[in-house]
């Protein structure tokens, strides 16, 4: 694999007058050197305590020995099955790497009963990585919950259930107490000057790729590589950064995101938009604006060339396609080019890139929910496997009583969208078994010339989540959500899994409600039958 980071602009200008300010103010090495005024004085403060990712190249190199030993340990006792149990940052970053390098890792970022239950198999050789930055996050704790239950229930005891788990959180994080007082066999205390969506090349990102069998430390090679290179005025992350601040001032405020398919250039990068996805919507989508990514299945995918949107191609030359960015280089650099960037990219649009002020609002709501108890939310009508409702005046005026009224439903949340806006799918369901819910995206996106995007419930609210709330608000929003067939408890908490999921869902549709967002919220009462029923009403 080529070693070279580099940028090629197909159709894209980037005036020299943006390029010259950059220079101008020095703003390479002033990044390089952790200046926390980059970004103004509302965000100095942050700032100060967000910029540990710049060292990781180097500062995470004393892991990669330690997570050789733990492996070879782990083999010894035929423990050679990894399932991480993370949200958002902690979990994006390994699944890239560990599908791109071609080794097994199991991801468990969901609360749906049947996807947690079935990630319960093969526990004789299955050794789990629960990772959490503050310790507190509600899926995570209780995917631990589940696994100590399910060990237990496979005759191993306390001290041996221990030894199945592997921790990586901040430093007295809630969850490092808890690691102690269950005699994790490992665990690895990261860089509390990392955010989450930062955190790639830290111990969220390598601990569970590592153990996977991944090549963490040649990741640090390539990351390293690039590092040695970003206080210069003319490098390519920098370049990239200024191309999608160029993007947004010129209107293109949506940016497509494809794997290349670049066989002469040794990449085989594969689902680096989902992690650039929390990156880059995390970053920059507040104060109400921001650049909303758009994770393309290919790069001629429908909405690849929506007028508001910039193609990028990871992992490639020069796209086809015009405007376009290609971004060449390995999997390591392409973390830390991207980071930067992004961070470039938010002193281009004026905000702060280290914050997120409106991840919360969807978690208090369902924190709300769990103690008073699931709303009563009646449905307009049940159309076959699916339950129909909505919200924002998204159905007024529609046919619901029609034998095609599903199709007339999403036509009219079609029509809903503003101009300049975007609909997103969001799926709370079983990411293995309702695969087929992301075929949603191309079937909608192929009806409108507005951008479509799709995430899997609730791992979003911890990645375009904050876009949803604190970016324009020009979004539309589909929720699918579908009955559970056999729940599953949480130990020692007063709620399942199906009803966690379900407060989740409820809570994310009150926090757009409230916002007076057009939102068509589709239950399936027969998850198969009812994707079936919703493709097929979209041809």
């Amino acid at each position: 694999m080529s070693s070279a980071f580099s940028v090629a602009l197909n159709g894209l200008d980037v005036p020299d007058t943006l390029r010259t300010q950059l220079v101008d103010d020095g703003v390479a090495a002033r990044l390089v050197q952790k200046d926390a005024t980059l970004w103004g004085p509302e965000a100095e403060d942050e700032s100060a305590v967000r910029l540990g990712w710049l060292d990781l190249p180097a500062s995470s190199r004393q892991l990669v020995s330690r997570l050789a030993d733990l492996r070879t340990e782990l083999a010894g006792e035929g423990l050679d099955r990894i399932v991480l149990c993370g949200m958002g940052g902690s979990s994006l970053a390994p699944e890239v790497i560990c599908r791109t390098a071609g080794v097994p890792l199991v991801v468990l970022d969901t609360t749906d009963p049947g996807q947690v239950s079935a990630a319960m198999t093969d526990l004789h050789r299955t050794v789990v990585v629960v990772s959490s930055k503050s310790g507190g996050t509600v899926e995570t704790d209780s995917h631990r919950r589940a696994f100590i239950a399910a060990f237990a229930a496979a005759g191993l005891d306390e001290k041996r259930i221990g030894g199945r788990f592997v921790v990586v959180t901040d430093p007295g994080s809630p969850l490092a107490d808890t690691a102690a007082e269950m005699g994790a066999r490992a665990v690895f205390l990261a860089d509390p000057t990392v955010g989450g969506r930062y955190s790639a090349l830290s111990a969220f990102g390598l601990v569970p790729s590592a153990l996977a069998g991944a090549d963490v430390g040649a990741l640090l090679d390539e990351a390293e590589e690039l590092a040695e290179r970003l206080a210069a005025s003319d490098n390519a992350a920098l370049e990239l950064g200024a191309a999608l601040g160029a993007a947004f001032r010129s209107g293109r405020d949506k940016l497509g995101l494809a794997d290349g398919d670049s066989a002469e250039l040794g990449t085989s990068i594969k689902g680096f938009g989902d992690w650039a996805e929390q990156l880059i919507a995390e970053s920059t989508g507040k104060e109400g604006r921001g650049i909303l990514p758009v994770v393309l299945e290919s790069d001629e995918a429908p909405g690849a060339s929506a007028p508001d949107v910039l193609l990028a191609v990871v992992g490639s030359g020069t796209p086809a396609k015009q405007p376009s960015v290609g971004v060449s280089g390995p999997l390591g650099a392409q973390f830390l080019g991207w980071e930067y960037a992004t961070a470039v990219a938010g002193r281009v649009l004026g905000i702060n890139p280290f914050d997120q002020p409106n991840v919360t609002e969807s978690k208090d709501n369902t924190n709300r929910i769990l103690d008073e108890g699931l709303p009563d939310e009646r449905p307009e009508a049940t159309i076959g496997a699916i339950e129909v409702r909505g919200s924002g005046g998204v159905l007024d005026g529609v046919d619901l009583s029609s034998h095609d009224g599903v199709r007339l439903a999403l036509d009219a949340l079609l029509n809903s969208i503003p101009p300049r806006g975007y609909l997103a799918v969001m799926a709370y369901l079983d990411r293995e078994r309702d695969a087929s819910a992301q075929d949603l995206r191309g079937a909608l996106a192929r009806r409108t010339e507005h951008a479509v995007t799709f995430g899997w419930g609730p791992r979003f609210l911890h990645s375009t989540g904050q876009y949803h709330k604190g970016g324009p608000q020009v979004g539309a929003f589909l929720q699918v959500t579908g009955a559970v067939a056999e729940d599953l408890a949480v130990p020692e908490k007063p709620f399942s899994f199906a009803t966690l999921q379900a407060a989740q869902a409820a809570g994310d549709r009150k926090a757009l409600a409230d916002r007076g967002r057009p939102l068509l919220h589709l239950h399936l009462t027969d998850r198969a039958a009812g994707l079936g029923q919703l493709l097929e009403a979209l041809g």
